[in-house]
This record gives structure tokens, C-alpha cells and sequence, in this order.
């Protein structure tokens, strides 16, 4: 017996996704008949502008409704429940059970850690650990993670050096005060989970886990080139649709300059995920037309790519192969490109046998150990969030103009007020 689950990274550009557009082409990966998977993860960036995403809670719920109305409109034989939704920044996570198999998720555990600015979360990851027990099955755990990493071409060393600061510092811990509810605040068809985290999970721990499976997913910004394109490399080397794989303008060419298949290989990040084989074309950076809700490939339809940037796979979905509980993936690809957003959404559709992992012979598979202060660094970065939120919600966006102005004409005509007492 295997689990199904089909896993979503999606950089949406920060802005509110369309649900009547994404929808149908949202379970694309799976084949035609196929059941609807047990889980649909959804690795989000960029999910909001900054001082939504900052500020969190209220100011994200239509852009995670957005996300729950598509699911709704996309599932066939069986509806879903969302059993987890959480923000680090503008990175995002969401879980979905299906509403047969909901009440199998036992407990769960998140993380978060920013890595951008102060490590604050422009960039950042947030990750959930999950116990699923079916009635007759032993109980097996799922580590699920969304992260976003430094941008730019020349970037290359400030990825790597994300990576290492998430296996540091994206830390799964247990909340003494309650049991866990998988239930967010939006979600109130969620179930309120009863079971026991194990005790051999109560104490810290970070993705690298013996008893779990992990899929680390999102837009992790490796590129092709440590360069930023010339306008030759424009005209020579961007690829376009083309089935011979001898022309200078198939993907494959580029694709064989990906760096972050040369750094797993390399050792120098993702240290002993995989990847299912690559068969689609770069998921950023493309030009968008916001005439056309959604642009597929087919025909005579070029891809339009920014001339500034590089075509190249930023958004990816690696996972831990283990030899006694193999993951199988059976598609890995990228959906259609959306007016929103300038990536393209990836996809993997996997299975992973219904039973538990056994812990490895090797105590401690982590390639750094985590960072003790941790949490005081993710309280003090969170503070600086939500004053660095409020500015760009009072500065960018209209509801905060008008509170401020608001509050400016309050405070002057206060003012008067008391200056007129004063002098009479």
C-alpha cells in the first residue's frame, strides 16, 4: 500500500491568484483516472506584498482563500481539508487531506525562520511536521518544507549559505501548553487532532530527521550563469520550443548549466535530497501578458522571456530517497504560465509506502547541527517584521494611506483643539 501525494511550488508574484483560472489545471500531473492523492502541499513565495506578508493574519486570508477556493473547484471524486496553513514573511505553506483520510493526521509540529534582510522574511522557509496513522497501519510521519532563497545570478553563495542557515535554524518543536490542532483560523472544517506526538520527537529537531520523510520544495533562485544575460545571449541562447535536441535553442543545452545540480552534486547544498529527472522548460524569469489570464505551450507559441535575467529552473521539489521506503515519483513538471506571476508553478505527483521510516543506522544525517539560539534570533527578526510591515502597509498600499492620513488630520486637529483652549 502506497500514499499519494502531489506537491505544489508556486512563487505567486505577490499577488492574489486567480481561482477560476488556476483550477483546472491544478492536478495536471496526474494521469487521466487516476484518484485524487491523499495530500496536495502547497510550497508558496511571495504569497503577498510585504506589508500584508509582515504583518500576517487577517491581511493574508483572501490570499489564502484564493488558494482554498481553487482547490474546491479543482477536486473531482473527493473534497479537501486544510489541515495546516502557516507564513514565515512571504513564504507560505499549505496542507490539504483528503476529507476520507483528514482525521489519519495525528499532530503536527511547524517551523519558520527567515533569511533575508535582519532575517526577516522577504526570504525565508516554513516547514510542518506531520503524524498520519490509518486505522490499520503503524503511524508514519511527513516533513513538509516551503522555502525561498537569495535571488540573482550572482548569487550563488548566498543560496548555499540559506540552505545551511534552514538546516540550522528551521527547528520542529512540540508546544507544551496544548495538544495540536490542525486547524488555522480561516479553516474551522479542519479537524481538531487528539493524538500524542512520540516521545522520541518531543525534543528539537530539525528537517533532517531519522523517522520522517522529507519534500523541500519553492522557489530556490538557482540559476544558469553567475552573468547576467548580454543581448546576445538574448538572441542565441534563450531557449524556444523545439522537440531536436541538436538546436541551440532547446532547453536542454541550458539546462545543462543549472547550478544547483552542479551544488548537489558538488556537495554544497540540499545535502542528500533528489530530484526527480528534469523534462520541462526554465520556470522563470518570463514576461507576462496580463491580457492572456493564462499562456500554454503549443503551436506556434514562443515563449517571452525578460531579457534581464536568465531562463532558469528557480522553482524545484527535492525529497530524501530512502532504500527500505523509496519515494516514487510518477510526474514531475511545470504547469502554465499565469498572468500573476512571472514563474511557472511545478508540480510532482509521488507515492511513498504506507509504513513508518526506520531510523538510520547513522545517528545524525545533518550536514550542520542546529544553531542554539535559534529562537531568540526568530523572535528579535519577528519584531523587526511587523514595524517593518506597518510602515509599508501605512506607505504602500491604500487602506494604509488612508489610515494615515487619517490619523495625521486627527492628530492636527487635536491639536487646534487644544492650542484654542489654551488661548481663551
Amino acid at each position: 500500500m502506497a500514499l499519494n501525494l502531489y506537491l505544489l511550488t508556486f512563487n505567486c508574484g505577490r499577488n492574489v491568484v486567480q481561482p477560476d483560472v488556476f483550477a483546472p489545471y491544478l492536478f495536471d500531473a496526474l494521469d487521466s483516472g487516476s484518484s485524487s492523492p491523499e495530500f496536495l502541499v502547497l510550497c508558496l513565495q511571495e504569497v503577498a506584498p510585504i506589508g500584508y506578508s509582515f504583518l500576517g493574519g487577517s491581511f493574508l486570508t483572501p490570499y489564502f482563500n484564493a488558494f482554498r477556493h481553487a482547490v474546491k473547484l479543482a477536486s473531482k471524486d473527493h473534497s479537501y481539508v486544510n489541515v495546516f496553513t502557516r507564513n514565515v514573511g512571504l513564504t507560505a505553506l499549505m496542507v490539504f487531506a483528503r476529507d476520507d483520510v483528514a482525521d489519519n493526521v495525528t499532530w503536527l509540529q511547524m517551523a519558520g525562520v527567515g533569511l533575508g534582510v535582519s532575517e526577516m522574511g522577504n526570504k525565508g522557509a516554513v516547514g510542518v511536521r506531520l503524524g498520519y496513522k490509518p486505522s490499520d497501519s503503524e503511524e508514519m510521519q511527513l516533513t513538509f518544507v516551503s522555502a525561498h532563497m537569495a535571488p540573482m545570478e550572482d548569487g550563488l553563495d548566498r543560496r548555499n549559505e540559506d540552505y545551511k542557515n534552514i538546516v540550522r535554524r528551521l527547528v520542529f518543536v512540540p508546544d507544551p501548553s496544548r495538544k495540536p490542532v490542525a486547524r488555522d483560523e480561516e479553516d474551522e472544517d479542519a479537524p481538531l487532532l487528539q493524538g500524542q506526538i512520540p516521545a522520541h520527537n518531543t525534543s528539537e529537531s530539525g528537517i533532517y530527521y531519522n523517522h520522517s520523510h522529507l519534500f523541500f520544495a519553492g522557489d530556490l533562485n538557482y540559476r544558469t550563469s553567475l552573468l547576467r544575460p548580454s543581448p546576445q545571449d538574448v538572441e542565441e541562447r534563450f531557449p524556444q520550443p523545439t522537440k531536436n535536441r541538436d538546436d541551440p535553442k532547446n532547453y536542454h543545452n541550458l539546462l545543462a548549466e543549472d547550478q544547483l545540480t552542479e551544488q548537489v552534486k558538488a556537495g554544497k547544498s540540499l545535502h542528500g535530497l533528489t530530484e526527480a529527472p528534469i523534462d520541462f522548460p526554465p520556470t522563470y524569469k518570463y514576461h507576462t501578458d496580463e491580457s492572456k489570464p493564462v499562456t500554454l505551450d503549443g503551436g506556434d507559441q514562443e515563449w517571452q522571456w525578460a531579457p534581464h535575467r536568465w531562463p532558469s529552473w528557480c522553482d524545484r521539489i527535492f525529497f530524501w530517497d530512502q532504500s527500505d521506503v523509496e519515494v516514487k515519483p510518477q510526474k514531475y513538471t511545470c504547469l502554465p504560465l499565469f498572468a500573476t506571476s512571472d514563474h511557472r508553478p511545478v508540480v510532482l505527483a509521488a507515492s511513498v509506502p504506507l509504513k513508518p521510516v526506520a531510523a538510520s543506522e547513522q545517528a545524525d544525517r545533518a550536514p550542520f547541527q542546529i544553531d542554539s539560539t535559534w529562537k531568540s534570533r526568530r523572535a528579535q527578526a519577528r519584531r523587526k517584521e511587523l514595524v517593518v510591515g506597518l510602515g509599508a502597509y501605512l506607505a504602500l498600499t491604500r487602506e494604509g494611506n488612508a489610515l494615515l492620513i487619517a490619523t495625521v488630520i486627527g492628530a492636527v486637529g487635536g491639536w487646534l483643539i487644544i492650542r484654542s483652549m489654551l488661548m481663551a
